[in-house]
């Protein structure tokens, strides 16, 4: 980033590191779907620059991968492995249960304890570990508030087992409302949730309310807006975004996560890429810090909620 003038108000100092559960980790880690191919399915194109991607991120300080063994399915998860076992100390694995993958890539609900119980499992030998620092329940109540699933406390209780067994050390939740949150942490006690939170749209802001008050970690997914519907060429269209980006010599997807860690210091942003250059880019914004005129610039973005 280049020099630039010096600002009109100093900027807030934005700590480093945040609990995931009960370990501090570098609040930049990083999020492997986008490793596996086209759709989340199947192998990449280049296995080889994938694996090159997750060991410079370690490099870098990454002590945060999140990961499912429907990311492939297995692809992204035997990558990791290849890559990285034996893991150096500290680095903290959490993946997600509740679906599953068909034939042609079709994502599936896949939401019984039983299933869950068998979804840990997998993830535990495609990664070759005994133990997984979180496993976080992916409902679907958001996709599809009307849709039958299982019962919130049954699918808790199965993974609280694998927890009572040491198989993995903290539960979470994702794609959840507000009420799942405080109910899933009074069943259980939960270490994070992971829900779809951005500049472009901050519709999820209840949930990130119930974490902070809850004291759990806050990680967004498209953090850049949704992924489908080109979320970093909107923010590089939006003029406030823009303007800040100019003004710190940054580009406005550094902008928006640091938008996002500005919130609150219990967010924790796990951005996916296959480029080496564009996690390198990500990595960077810890230093870009934004103050309270940037923020005010920032607030006036127009938000496109993701199905709106």
């Amino acid at each position: 980033m280049t020099t630039q003038p010096t600002p009109t108000t100093t900027p807030t100092a934005v700590p480093a590191t945040a609990l995931l559960g009960d370990a501090p980790v570098h609040r930049i880690g990083y999020g492997a779907m986008q490793l596996a191919g086209p759709g989340v399915f199947g192998p990449p194109a280049d296995p080889g620059a994938a694996r090159a991607v997750l060991r410079r991120a370690v490099e870098l300080g990454v002590d945060h991968v999140d990961t499912a063994q429907f990311y492939g399915p297995d692809v992204v998860n035997e990558l990791i492995r290849e890559a990285l076992h034996p893991y150096p100390d500290g680095l903290r694995l959490v993946t997600k249960v509740g679906a599953r993958r068909d034939g042609t890539g079709a994502w599936l609900p896949a939401a019984e304890p039983a299933d869950l119980v068998e979804q840990v499992e997998q993830n535990l030998r495609s990664l070759n570990v005994e133990r997984l620092h979180l496993v976080n329940l992916r409902r679907f109540e958001r996709d599809d508030p009307d849709a039958a699933e299982p019962a919130l406390q049954d699918q808790l209780e199965a993974l609280a087992g694998l927890r009572d067994a040491g198989k993995i050390a903290h539960v979470g939740v994702s794609n959840v409302t507000a009420a799942t949150v405080r109910r899933a942490h009074e069943l259980v006690g939960i270490g994070e949730v992971q829900n779809p939170f951005s500049i472009l749209d901050r519709s999820d802001q209840p949930v990130l309310d119930a974490c902070r008050e809850l004291g759990v970690a806050y990680v967004p997914f498209f953090p850049l807006g949704s992924a489908f519907a080109g979320g970093p060429a909107v923010l590089a269209a939006d003029p406030h975004v823009s303007a800040v980006a100019a003004r710190h010599g940054a580009t406005p997807s550094q902008v928006a996560l640091a938008w996002l860690l500005a919130q609150d210091e219990q967010v924790l942003l796990i951005p996916g890429t296959g480029s080496v250059a564009h996690l390198e880019e990500n990595m960077a914004v810890l230093d870009l810090a934004l103050d309270a005129d940037d923020l005010a610039r920032l607030d006036q973005v127009q938000e496109r909620p993701v199905g709106h």
